[in-house]
């Protein structure tokens, strides 16, 4: 079993879901996860979060989201140190010039103003010009669909940070 995997299911229900918290954002994500420990391994950990991400309300959703800064900034509205790490991490291929930065801000300007949240994109691997493409094809959605799109972006960066987490220690 994974050492780290193997450490966490011991902890109380309380700590196991403030260590898995960072990986989501949502409180209502971590404690359940933690309440369904003993969790046998990598496949099982990614399967029992998508289960349980998936049956989560929006406001839950929400509070994952906020949990994220703006595509090129580094504070978000509630957030862990760790999930700032990650998210500078994950942003990291698409740090901009002042003129992206300044592009990238308008965007999200528009986007919050159409759907009311902050624009969330698996940003790992994507270029500043890739993350804007996405954000100006996903102004096009409706608002029953973006949320959908936003939280599948969201399950993905949590499998992500997930496998990260697991090979922390």
């Amino acid at each position: 079993m994974n050492p780290v995997l193997a450490r966490w299911n011991v902890l109380d229900v309380e700590s196991a879901a403030r260590e898995i918290l960072p990986c989501c954002g949502s409180q209502a994500w971590a404690e359940t996860l933690a309440a369904r420990r003993p969790i046998a391994d990598e496949a099982a950990l990614l399967d029992s979060s998508n289960n349980i991400w998936l049956a989560l309300g929006e406001s839950d959703w929400q509070q994952a989201f906020d949990s994220h800064p703006r595509i090129g900034q580094l504070h978000a509205v509630q957030a862990t140190a760790q999930s700032l790490r990650w998210s500078s991490e994950e942003q990291s291929k698409a740090s901009v010039d002042e003129a992206a930065k300044l592009t990238l801000a308008e965007a999200n300007r528009r986007y919050e103003q159409r759907f009311g949240r902050i624009f969330i994109v698996c940003a790992t691997g994507k270029t500043s010009a890739e993350i804007l493409g996405i954000l100006e094809s996903r102004m096009n959605n409706d608002a029953a669909n973006e949320l959908r799109e936003a939280a599948e972006q969201q399950r993905q960066i949590t499998q992500l940070r997930l496998r990260r987490w697991l090979e922390s220690n």
